[in-house]
Formats: structure tokens, C-alpha cells, sequence
């Protein structure tokens, strides 16, 4: 049965059909390892860890482990930091039992078969879409401003020859997939959408996530509303450069959503006596002072548009442009500037909940529709430009040649030969440039995955784990968020309060059920500092205000931590 196992009687009756689920059984227990994870409940459930999986993912074949006890332990693994299932296998199973009122968890081959069984069919995708949905009806102001981005996971595997993608933090160009995250203005995220081959963020938006949002974003104004006022526009997507199109811009505003993004095409620095000293409210609630300036500008399109500057001290103007005609340019400003919200998010994510860790090791063939850039397009290219490289080196020397002023008569003969072989090496090397060109220009550019030759074909990696793995993170990182949200209030350095919850998610305490009274109190030992006690204490207060019972029982839990110690003569 398994190291641990002490439910005889249901796990018998599970190996024999007989029981559809084990309900949890709190027993007294003392000093469980992360029992603090559980602090984080009351937040999962609020975000919907529950409400809508049973519908969602379906129902698991009748055994011991149920849908809920599944969910509930990945979520706490990703706070406790455990970054990957395999990670278990140096975890006492028994312990982990204890949090979820069970005798002991899963093994890690029995965990990831239950994972495929509710990733199976888009059964993940269609969950996580649920979750996202839900998230923006939470937070409808934030809904109204969405932030896009793109993030290269890179591949290290030898599953299969994965195309190549630049990886702006490493400088480097490397087997990869690419997400394309969509999140809110604090940096929590809503969705992503996962490619194999990178087409560029200004056909992800205009293909996949912009019709998405036209479905779920809440409180869009009415036909009537944007029919009287021309001005008015759905809501806003937030992008950098890369989603730069004049085209899509335009597209996006016939459809009546707002663009806000850097300019890429600045031009000349405005004059400095523009700028004037804005009081600005940063997204965090803090102000600031910048220097800013507005003016109108024309795309090469002729669509017409707000550009506003902001004037650094070093000098540098950051041109801000947008389609958004009613905004105030101060709010405009420093909602562009919480675009680092979503870089922040990234690189947290990476290093705490394993964002570029594979969430599975299988493969599925690639869909035919899906085209990438052809080896032979590609070979030509790199020769065009290594023979452009020549040229232009050759043509350097031979114009060098051609000024020199002065020479000596007995260097003439040597000095016309020299040149000589020079023209006639130009007049190949152009002739050489002019052919691969003609070729290159005759080469497809793009070809679709089945038309590549064999030995250059690949899969991508499997997409149905994925989803789901990246739901939980999502779950688990806007759990955080909101509790962190809290403790930043009352702790002196709003920059430690996620340090404090990682300790907070890592310590140990005491599960104390009180099946007379209907109560299951979680008892947390003391953290390292005294401050720390003091933070936890208030979020244990705002936690026992929700009431929170355990799923699947009728316990109400009750957060604590342990009394200081007094280190008097009683304790001795």
C-alpha cells in the first residue's frame, strides 16, 4: 500500500470498485512539515481552485485519491516551492497525507497518470479559459487594461529538434517554444497561449488573443455606446515594441480596442522647454514626479495618434504612443511604465514556480497548418549576406586604391595590375551576389512543418499537461499575490512581504481538529523574527474572518500562531 498508508479499510474497498473517493480524516498531528501551505486556502478557494474543476476536467475513475485532494496538493507543492512532481520522491508522502487529511499522498508515477487523465481531450484548456474568465469578472477595473507579452521557454531536451528562437536574456539563439502571456496590470496573469513556432506577437494578438478578450473581458460598452461615441473603445492592450504594425493598429482601432506601446520610430528629441513636471500615481499607489509632454502623431499609415514623452534625467525622451483618445496622458504614462509588472513576473515565476520547467515528457505531431521559415530560404540568406559582406569589403579596398594620389613611378606598372585583379574580383563577387539573390528571391520563404525534408521534421511537445501545470502556477502565484497584497500593508518593507510568505509556506505547525466543535485549527510555530510573528498574526485574523471550511468535511479552520515563549520557571 504504500510507505505511510494506515487507511486499511479504504484503500482495500478502493482496490476493489468499491469507493468512488476517500474523504479526508484530520487526525492530531504536531509539527508538520509545510504545514503553513495551508495559510494559503482560504485564497486558492476564493480564485476558484474548486468551484469549477468537477465540470471542467471531469470526473477521475473511481479510486482512492479524489479530483479536489489532486488539485489541492500541485497547488501546494508550487508554493512550498517543489517545482516539479518528480521533487516528491524526496518529500515523506505521510506528511503531505496530513495536510490534506489523507493517510499519505500518491507516488509521482501514480500522480502524473492522474495529471494526463485530466489533461486529456483540451480538458485543461477549457479549465484554465474557466479560471481565466472567473479572474476577470474579480477584477473588472484591471480587466480593462491587458498586458501582452511573449516569453521563450527553451528546450534541453532530446525529445525532438525543436526550431530555434532568440532568447533575449542570453543573447542567444536556441531550441525553444514560445508563450504569449496575457496579464493584468499588477502583473497577475489571465491566460497564455503556447506556440511551437514563434509567428510574431502581432499575429498571436490579432489571431488568438484579441478574440479571446472580445469574449471575456467584462463591462465592454454596448453597441449603442461606442456607436455615439467614436472615441470610446472596448478595452486596452499594453505591448512593446514587437507589436509595433501600423496595420494592426489600425485593425485593432476599427475594432474599437485601444493600443498603448513604445514608439518605434521616434525621431528627433522634442524640445525641452515642452516638458512639464506631472504629479503621477503609479499603479502601486505611490507618486511620482515626471517630466512629460503630448503631442499628435501621424503613423506611416496615416492613422493618427497620441504620442506622449517622458523626459528622463539622463536626457533620454521614451516616446509612449496610443490610440486610447480620452485617457489622461498621466495615467497613460504610468500605465506603460507598469509594463515591468509583467518582466517582474516572468523572472519570479522562473526562478520560484519553475515556469520554464517541462510540465511532461511526451510529444504530438505538429498541426499541418503551421508553417516555418524553409532550411534552403534560410542556407541562401546566410550565403546572400556573407557574400554582401565580401563585396562590401573588396569595394572598400578598391575605392581606397582609387584615391590614392601619388605614386612612384617605378610602383605604376604593380599599382594597374593590383587593380586590375581587384575589379576583376568585384565584378565576381558582384555577379555572385546578383545570383543568389535571383535564387533566394525564387526560394520560398515559408513552408509548412510536412513539406520540410525528413531529416529536418520535428514534433513539439506535448500541450495537454502544460495547460493544466500552467493553471496551477497561475492559481498559486495570484494566491500569493493576494496575500501579499495584505501583509504589504503592515510590514515597513512592502519588498519583503513575498520573502516572509516563502517562510511562511515552508514552516512547520501543528493540525489540531476539534471534531466536537467542527473546527480544524492550524497552529503555526514561530518564523525567525518577532516582526514576522506580529504580520502573521494579522493575516491569521483577516483568514478567520472567511470561515473557511475544509473541502470535503465540515471543519471551519482556524489560523494561529503559537504563543511567544516566555522561557520562565512553568515552561522549565
Amino acid at each position: 500500500m504504500g510507505r505511510g498508508a494506515s487507511h486499511i479499510t479504504e484503500r482495500v474497498a478502493a482496490s476493489l470498485g468499491e469507493l468512488t473517493f476517500v474523504a479526508p480524516k484530520f487526525q492530531p498531528a504536531l509539527d508538520v512539515p509545510f504545514g503553513g501551505v495551508l495559510f494559503a486556502l482560504p485564497a486558492l478557494l476564493a480564485l476558484g481552485l474548486l468551484d469549477a474543476a468537477q465540470d471542467s476536467l471531469g470526473k477521475l475513475p473511481d479510486g482512492y485519491y479524489g479530483l479536489d485532494s489532486l488539485l489541492m496538493l500541485l497547488t501546494f507543492m508550487a508554493l512550498a516551492r517543489l517545482q516539479s512532481m518528480e521533487s516528491l520522491r524526496y518529500s515523506a508522502p505521510g506528511e503531505w497525507g496530513k495536510l490534506l487529511g489523507l493517510d499519505r499522498i500518491p507516488e509521482v508515477r501514480t500522480l502524473r497518470a492522474k495529471v494526463q487523465l485530466l489533461s486529456a481531450d483540451g480538458q485543461a484548456a477549457k479549465w484554465a479559459a474557466q479560471l481565466s474568465l472567473r479572474w476577470m469578472n474579480q477584477d473588472s477595473a484591471q480587466s480593462g487594461w491587458l498586458y501582452v507579452d511573449g516569453h521563450t521557454r527553451v528546450y534541453h531536451g532530446s525529445q525532438t529538434k525543436l526550431p530555434r528562437h532568440y532568447v533575449a536574456r542570453q543573447k542567444l539563439c536556441l531550441r525553444a517554444t514560445v508563450d504569449f502571456w496575457v496579464n493584468a496590470m499588477d502583473g497577475q496573469p489571465f491566460f497564455v497561449v503556447n506556440k511551437v513556432v514563434d509567428p510574431g506577437l502581432v499575429k498571436v494578438i490579432e489571431e488568438d488573443i484579441v478574440p479571446t478578450l472580445e469574449r471575456d473581458v467584462p463591462n465592454q460598452p454596448s453597441a449603442a455606446a461606442l456607436a455615439a461615441d467614436p472615441h470610446l473603445h472596448r478595452f486596452t492592450l499594453v505591448f512593446d515594441r514587437e507589436g509595433y504594425s501600423p496595420q494592426l493598429w489600425s485593425r485593432l482601432k476599427e475594432r474599437r480596442i485601444a493600443a498603448l506601446s513604445y514608439h518605434k520610430f521616434p525621431g528627433e528629441d522634442w524640445a525641452t522647454d515642452e516638458f512639464v513636471d506631472s504629479q503621477v500615481t503609479l499603479v502601486n499607489g505611490q507618486v511620482a514626479t515626471m517630466s512629460l509632454a503630448e503631442r499628435g502623431t501621424p503613423l506611416s499609415n496615416g492613422l493618427w495618434l497620441r504620442e506622449i514623452r517622458r523626459l528622463n534625467p539622463d536626457g533620454h525622451q521614451t516616446a509612449i504612443i496610443t490610440t486610447d483618445y480620452g485617457c489622461d496622458f498621466r495615467r497613460l504614462a504610468a500605465n506603460m511604465m507598469a509594463r515591468w509588472s509583467q518582466e517582474n513576473f516572468f523572472k519570479y515565476a522562473r526562478e520560484h514556480y519553475g515556469l520554464d520547467r517541462l510540465a511532461g515528457y511526451c510529444t504530438q505531431d505538429v498541426p499541418d497548418p503551421i508553417e516555418v521559415v524553409n532550411p534552403a530560404y534560410r542556407a541562401l540568406d546566410g550565403q546572400v549576406r556573407s557574400a554582401s559582406g565580401k563585396l562590401s569589403r573588396s569595394m572598400a579596398v578598391f575605392g581606397a586604391l582609387n584615391m590614392q594620389q601619388t605614386i612612384e613611378p617605378d610602383h605604376v606598372e604593380a599599382f594597374t595590375q593590383r587593380k586590375a585583379v581587384l575589379k576583376e574580383e568585384l565584378d565576381a563577387l558582384q555577379a555572385n551576389v546578383i545570383s543568389l539573390k535571383a535564387t533566394r528571391k525564387a526560394t520560398e520563404r515559408r513552408i509548412k512543418v510536412k513539406d520540410l525534408p525528413e531529416e529536418q521534421r520535428f514534433t513539439q511537445l506535448s500541450t495537454h499537461s502544460k495547460h493544466f501545470v500552467d493553471a496551477i502556477k497561475m492559481l498559486a502565484y495570484r494566491a500569493e499575490t493576494a496575500m501579499a497584497n495584505f501583509l504589504r500593508e503592515s510590514m515597513t518593507r512592502a519588498d519583503e512581504t513575498r520573502t516572509l510568505l516563502r517562510e511562511l509556506y515552508t514552516t512547520e505547525a501543528d493540525l489540531l481538529p476539534d471534531l466536537k466543535n467542527k473546527t480544524l485549527t492550524v497552529r503555526l510555530h514561530h518564523l525567525a523574527q518577532n516582526r514576522s510573528d506580529q504580520s502573521i498574526a494579522l493575516l491569521c485574523e483577516e483568514l478567520n474572518q472567511t470561515k473557511t471550511v475544509f473541502p470535503r468535511t465540515e471543519l471551519q479552520m482556524i489560523f494561529e500562531i503559537g504563543k511567544p515563549k516566555n522561557h520562565g520557571k512553568e515552561e522549565i
